[in-house]
């Protein structure tokens, strides 16, 4: 578990993670990009509705942005997955 690794027992604990453990599927990568982008795209509409006031344009943006920063979210994800760099 994530505590246990968190947790220093004053010796010095081997990984117990596997190589495929490590990597994300691309479910998983999917379902990282829409909860994410659900948080963003609140953030976004609230910003623009806040800068333009109005609320109509406010979701305009916010509907492009969503669709547009959830491809880009994945593909970004799925690149670093593939990156060994800290894994």
């Amino acid at each position: 578990m994530i505590t246990d690794q968190l947790i220093i027992k004053g010796e010095k604990q081997q990984s117990t993670y596997t190589k495929d453990s490590a990597s994300e599927s691309p479910k998983r990568s999917i379902a990282k990009s829409i909860s994410w982008r659900i948080v963003g795209t609140v953030d976004t509409i609230i910003i623009s509705w806040l800068v333009t006031g109005t609320l109509s344009l406010a979701f305009s943006i916010g509907l492009v942005e969503l669709v547009t920063k959830m491809v880009l979210y994945f593909f970004h994800e799925r690149i670093w997955n593939s990156i060994k760099w800290g894994k």
